[in-house]
């Protein structure tokens, strides 16, 4: 029996992270619970009011964000907020297929594109390696907006 997995991000600021995450997988923000939100409703500004609702201070709005893939199959991605800044190298990070059946030049142009993308939404490039057939197609490695190292694979 395979399980869910949730992968949890700490963060300085949730929402943004989160905002970030949810752009470079096409994922999205859920709902608060019970709430019905119709079409083109801001899951982020139901979630302000749904928490001012229940008496949250303000200051403590920003604890938690999530995103989930809309279609159900990629794990729920939670952010939560902590004190202290990223220390080191994180020791997890997420691949992010962006060129899925592609090789060679046309994989790493593709691979090139998604980068400009990101770099766009706040991501930092670090390096790019090459293909090396067989053992790599090559990657580019990046960093989230808070410093979170991820692969372009």
């Amino acid at each position: 029996m395979s399980r869910h997995v949730q992968v949890t991000f700490d963060a300085h600021d949730p929402r943004a992270l989160s905002s970030f995450w949810r752009e470079a997988l096409g994922y999205v923000h859920p709902g608060p619970p019970g709430v019905d939100l119709p079409e083109g409703a801001d899951p982020l500004a139901a979630w302000d009011d749904f928490l001012a609702r229940l008496g949250v201070p303000e200051e403590r709005r920003n604890s938690n964000s999530a995103v989930e893939d809309p279609e159900g199959h990629g794990p729920r991605l939670f952010f939560q907020q902590v004190p202290e800044g990223k220390a080191a190298k994180n020791r997890v990070h997420l691949d992010v297929r962006a060129a899925p059946g592609l090789r060679g030049a046309e994989r790493m142009a593709a691979l090139e594109a998604e980068c400009d993308r990101l770099v766009a939404l706040g991501a930092t490039r670090v390096r790019r390696y090459e293909p090396e057939p067989p053992m790599s197609a090559g990657h580019i490695v990046m960093a989230d907006p808070e410093g979170n190292e991820f692969c372009l694979d």
